[in-house]
């Protein structure tokens, strides 16, 4: 069977109506016999005239004999015009002449002229946007039509259906729109091949597509990519285009299953329905495709349902692509049904980004003509099967972002073939030595990561060792490789990519790897133990990466090439200033981290001309000066980080043109002076700390009116005085706020109970809107959050000269995590309705002036876990129950009124004596003695009603006793799973 679809795809490739893909077109530069007619000349030179040729393609157009003429072809017998060929020849040129040679202006109807033109290719040219010419419809012997990417507007004129001898048609544009009649043109097409309407808008035409489409009974190849679809019919009364052979319909929008018509297209070898939103399974009759030989679809996203455990007898398949869907279940089946062919011609196979699971069967090493084997971002487990070494053919190997783990099998060593191994983002563990590496020949790009810091998986090779491959790739992480600095990479002198990250690599890197001479994209020895100083003479590729972070390196600050664009520094022993030729060095820099040194001196004006900068990270430093006006020749900064250090001065009125800015730290410096009016055109900003500085003035109301992005504002420590302006209401986003250890005064705007952000809770999809790290208070100590910042909700308040009653809107920050309202001057009471705030963990209102009772409502706020009540005038019992049986009774102190556990001052009644029951209160008993007999009686009476008309019904009726019984056992399982549920939110919260 596969021979005869190897001859009827040579069938195809001589017919030439397979994609420019799949086959390349024979040349229309045929040798001519006889010179072309005077009057076919006259029309050519006409349309000629009409465009327009930057170029200078049509430069041979003269002369009298035009069946020479660059594109144009001659019947050899009458010398007849039969091909314009004009396609751009270069459309994706990476030296920029693609543009240049676009032919453009207007299409003249002299081509009418060409009475046995059958060939009309004007593909990826460039016409402007202009309509389809409607004379096209007139050229009868039209057979191939090629007018793809060339930027035609308009509809597609209708009467292209009169071209009944057309074979090859090629629309594939994002500017042309269907007429109004929908894909109705087509159905005269009768003799249409291959047809290509790829980008073209057919939503309107979505309903019917199909029934159109399958009025072409001689079309082989179908594609409609990018079309806007979205019904796909899964039935028709009757298939008229059985001998389709490729269909693309992938980037539509699908929403159906797989229909079953589909599986009786018995002579389809490729398939491409990626990106849609197809669900369900994959069919049973997928078995129908005996003869396919690729099968895509990729990256429908919505596709659900167990993984087919049997594709049938597919054993001409070569490539099967099902990645980015969701399917499910275990491969085994899968791969067992796979390898029982007697002969198995896959070559590809991409499951990739699914939900599948389960372990990698033996039945895998059956695959012998695997050469693409792509499986990432699943979840795998186990290890990788031993059989995996009879693949000989094996190219690429992919199992990145699974659950798997174990030994890697030195059986890997075997695949001679093999070019790529990527194993990143699992748990492997045990020891790799020379025999994983012992046949691997072709290996190019080696790759095995962790998917933790945790360092189990050791390199064990002996120092002589010679790898029988040349690496350009490298990347290991989390992978044990020291102590000493690999020296078989002594002989990888072809490496553009080196990542020896967390490899407990320590000691210096020696002298032979700077002499490699290596042309580096990315170097990457991160997070070791390696120390000296780096010399400045490596060489770099253009846009290379360098992170030397979190080492020991120490000397002044190392510059490279003018090729480095990202920096990574941190975290390390350099010292002395950031030099001043910086910029002049390194002029395409786009990250700058330098942090965590132990540099000094003043920023250098010089970094004002780094023109591509998006981070710059400065902190923790010695950097001392004031901050330049160089800020308005960077405009793509999205970073900037200058905290701890000592710079002062004040906040420069240039980084208000920083529109771009994102994150912008200054705190923990000398800065002083109030804040810039400029800064507020930074609209962009989603946070803002300037804590622990010297600024002073009122906290700006611009904040709240132009930064509506905020989702921290951190002004701590510093000399803001005035009120708190209600504009800071309008920062529907933010969900940190922290204003203490100021001068501010007044009333708390009761509209912080707008403040959305403290009502929702972020989701891990927030993480990448937040960079660096902050400093907050939370139970009761000084946190620096850093992964986990998207997760904190907090108000702090605290130390400040605040006045007036804590505001009962606060109480509707259902999400809060922590308020700090302490020293301040706040009076009234606690507001009653305190714990709807489920999720507080940190409550200070210490120091203050409040009055009354602590709210029972509290006991429910069963997340707490630091509370401060201290020196304030509260009076009556202490709750009790839950986390209150917990805390210290230093929490209460300077409150002599309260009484009750944990204190040792007893609750007593305005009497002396000391009241018997639970609650807080006890009800004025004074009464008549007389009323005491009557309660008794009452009471007796009560509990023989009560008793005997519950209890004797239920002995008596055995149904109502069952149901009672039912009902008991129903609520004790909701007590117990409440429980379990409440147990599982502390511990995520944990």
């Amino acid at each position: 069977m596969c021979n005869v679809i190897t001859q009827f795809l040579s069938l195809l490739l001589l017919s030439g109506f397979l994609s420019q893909g799949t086959i390349k077109l024979s040349s229309c530069d045929a040798n001519q016999n006889m010179d072309c007619l005077e009057v076919e000349k006259e029309a050519l030179l006409k349309f000629k005239q009409g465009l327009t040729d930057p170029s200078g393609r049509l430069s041979s157009w003269v002369g009298e004999d035009c069946c020479k003429w660059r594109g144009v072809s001659c019947n050899n017998r009458t010398g007849r015009v039969i091909k314009l060929k004009l396609g751009n020849p270069f459309p994706n040129s990476l030296e920029g002449d693609g543009t240049a040679s676009e032919l453009g202006g207007e299409i003249n109807p002299s081509l009418l002229s060409l009475k046995y033109l059958n060939y009309l290719d004007l593909s990826m040219n460039n016409f402007g946007g202009m309509e389809i010419p409607k004379f096209i419809g007139s050229l009868g012997k039209l057979r191939y039509l090629n007018l793809s990417g060339a930027s035609f507007g308009g509809m597609i004129p209708p009467n292209i259906a009169n071209l009944s001898n057309l074979r090859y048609l090629d629309l594939n544009t994002y500017s042309i729109e269907p007429n109004k009649n929908g894909l109705e043109w087509l159905s005269g097409l009768s003799s249409l091949k291959y047809l290509n309407l790829g980008g073209i808008d057919l939503s309107e035409a979505a309903a019917y597509w199909l029934q159109t489409i399958n009025t072409l009974p001689s079309l082989l190849e179908l594609h409609m990519p990018n079309c806007q679809l979205s019904n796909f019919s899964l039935s028709l009364p009757f298939l008229n285009f059985t001998s389709l052979s490729i269909l693309d319909l992938s980037n539509n929008e699908f929403d159906s299953t797989i229909p079953h018509w589909l599986f009786n297209l018995s002579s389809l070898v490729y398939l491409d329905l990626n990106s849609n939103n197809l669900q369900g399974g994959l069919p049973d009759a997928f078995q129908n495709f005996t003869s396919l030989q690729l099968l895509d679809l990729s990256q429908n996203s919505n596709i659900e349902g167990e993984f087919p455990r049997t594709l049938g007898n597919l054993c001409c398949l070569r490539t099967l692509i099902l990645s980015v869907n969701k399917l499910s279940g275990e491969i085994t089946e899968f791969l067992d049904g796979l390898s029982a062919c007697s002969y198995s011609t896959l070559e590809n196979l991409d499951l990739g980004f699914n939900e599948l699971t389960g372990n990698l069967p033996d039945s895998l090493g059956h695959l012998k003509n695997l050469r693409y084997l792509q499986l990432r971002s699943n979840s795998f487990s186990g290890s990788i099967p031993e059989s995996i070494g009879r693949l000989s053919s094996l190219q690429e190997l992919y199992l990145s972002q699974n659950q798997m783990g174990g030994i890697i099998p030195d059986s890997l060593g075997q695949l001679s073939s093999l070019v790529v191994l990527e194993l990143n983002g699992n748990s492997w563990e045990g020891v790799i030595t020379e025999a994983h590496f012992a046949n691997l020949s072709s290996l190019k790009q080696l790759s095995i990561t962790r998917s933790s810091p945790n360092v189990s998986l050791v390199f064990n090779v002996s120092s002589d060792w010679a790898p029988p491959f040349k690496l350009t790739y490298i990347n290991l992480r989390s992978c044990q490789l020291g102590p000493k600095f690999p020296t078989w990479l002594r002989s990888q002198n072809e490496l553009t990519t080196v990542v020896l990250n967390n490899a407990r690599i320590s000691g210096t890197i020696p002298d032979w790897l700077w002499k490699l001479n290596l042309q580096l994209r990315e170097l990457d020895i991160a997070y070791n133990q390696l120390s000296g100083r780096v010399p400045n003479s490596l060489v770099f590729s253009y846009l290379a990466n360098v992170d030397l972070s979190s080492n020991l390196f120490d000397g002044p600050l190392p510059l490279w090439s003018s090729n480095v664009s990202t920096l990574y520094l941190r975290d390390n022993l350099f010292s002395g200033p950031i030099p001043q030729n910086i910029a002049q060095v390194m002029p395409i820099l786009t990250d700058l981290d330098i942090s965590r040194n132990s540099l000094n001196g003043s920023i250098p004006w010089s970094m004002g001309n780094l023109q591509a900068l998006i981070t710059l990270v400065i902190s923790n430093n010695n950097l001392s000066g004031e901050i330049p006006q160089f800020w308005n020749k960077m405009p793509s900064l999205y970073i900037i980080d200058m905290s701890n250090n000592s710079l002062s001065g004040t906040i420069p009125r240039s980084l208000g043109s920083l529109t771009a800015l994102r994150f912008l730290v200054l705190s923990d410096n000398n800065l002083s002076g109030e804040l810039p009016s400029q800064l507020q055109n930074c609209s962009a900003l989603e946070s803002l700390d300037l804590g622990d500085n010297k600024f002073s003035g009122n906290i700006p109301s611009w904040i709240g009116e132009s930064m509506s992005s905020l989702l921290i504002l951190a002004l701590r420590s510093n000399f803001f005085s005035g009120k708190i302006p209600s504009e800071i209401c309008a920062l529907s986003a933010l969900h940190i706020l922290d204003l203490s250890h100021n001068n501010v005064s007044g009333f708390i705007p009761p509209c912080f109970g707008n403040l959305s952000g403290f009502k929702s809770e972020l989701s891990d999809d927030d993480l990448a809107r937040y960079e660096g790290s902050l400093k907050l208070v939370a139970k009761g100590r000084a946190l620096e959050y850093y992964d986990i910042l998207y997760l904190v909700n907090s108000l702090d308040l605290s130390n400040n000269s605040l006045s007036g009653e804590i505001p009962i809107e606060l109480t509707s920050l259902l999400k809060l995590g922590t308020l700090n309202l302490s020293s301040n001057n706040l009076g009234g009471t606690i507001p009653e309705n305190i714990g709807n705030l489920q999720w507080l963990e940190t409550l200070d209102l210490s120091r203050n002036k409040l009055s009354g009772r602590i709210p029972m409502t509290m006991v429910s706020m069963t997340f707490l876990a630091h509370l401060n009540l201290a020196h304030n005038n509260l009076s009556g019992k202490i709750p009790t129950g839950n986390q209150f049986q917990t805390f210290d009774q230093s929490i209460y102190q300077g409150n002599l009124a309260l009484c009750g556990f944990p204190l040792t001052t007893e609750c007593h009644d305005n009497n002396g004596t000391i009241p018997t029951g639970k609650g807080e209160d006890k009800d004025d008993e004074e009464g008549d003695d007389s009323e005491l007999p009557w309660f008794f009686v009452s009471m007796g009476l009560g509990f023989i009603i009560g008793f005997w008309g519950v209890c004797g019904t239920l002995i008596i009726k055995n149904s109502w006793r069952y149901a009672y019984f039912r009902f008991v056992e129903k609520m004790k399982d909701r007590l117990l799973l409440a429980v379990a549920l409440n147990v599982a939110r502390r511990t995520r919260k944990v």
